[in-house]
């Protein structure tokens, strides 16, 4: 009886800390850790990767198999306004083209990251993870 009880305690105690684990990516300066850790991620969806980035990707620019986001505005790149920290850019290459439809978009948001693009693009492979200071 003893036994099960400090099983059953140590159980319940490893099964709270996973449901409470925190992203990888908490604020703007944690991003290079996402490179530090790229081996976690390639050849995994990009959902997986999206779910451990907690700042809000706010614009993203897409080529035929890579994605750069961004966590500040377009307006803020073209002011370079922002803190440095914020300007940090993060690439991730995938193994399938995108099909990102500028055409398709609406007007004046053809560079805004949101939810249905999470949606749309998150079953992706990711094949490399990138990131660079954007103020340099």
């Amino acid at each position: 009886m003893k036994n099960t009880l400090k099983f059953t305690t140590i159980l319940f105690l490893l099964l709270n800390y996973n449901i409470y684990a925190q992203q990888m990516v908490q604020n703007t300066r944690d991003v290079y850790r996402l490179k530090e850790y790229e081996a976690i991620f390639i050849n995994k969806p990009l959902k997986d990767l999206l779910k451990e980035i907690k700042p809000e990707i706010k614009t993203v620019f897409v080529d035929e198999n890579y994605f750069c986001f961004y966590f500040i505005t377009r307006e803020q790149l073209k002011k370079n306004e922002g803190s440095v920290d914020d300007s940090v850019v993060l690439f991730v290459d995938v193994k399938e083209y995108i099909d990102w439809q500028w055409g398709t978009r609406p007007k004046g948001k053809e560079t805004i990251w949101s939810k249905e693009d999470a949606d749309k693009y998150g079953n992706l492979i990711v094949t490399r993870i990138g990131v660079i200071d954007g103020k340099n």
